[in-house]
């Protein structure tokens, strides 16, 4: 297994030294370039599963809220002692 190369030493060590700027907005140009953007009809086809997704849950979970609400009120009010 190959160790990783993330940590290379004591975090209080003099080696560590802060990127400055200009480095720091060259290698954010560079790794934004290596994005793959979605193309049109996918970031469609992605929104509308979303969305689906987003409805039936809404639907869902009001359903349930129903459901335990009155389930709640007829515990509550009396007539589940009857």
């Amino acid at each position: 297994m190959s160790e990783s190369k993330a940590v290379r030493g004591p975090r209080g060590s003099k080696a560590d030294k802060r990127t400055s700027l200009p480095t720091f907005y060259r290698q954010v140009v560079a790794e934004l370039r290596k994005v793959v953007y979605p193309t049109q009809e996918q970031l469609v086809t992605y929104f509308l599963v979303v969305m689906v997704f987003v409805l039936f849950m809404m639907a869902f979970v009001s359903a349930l809220d129903l459901g335990f609400g009155k389930l709640t009120f007829w515990i509550f009010s009396g007539r589940g002692t009857q």
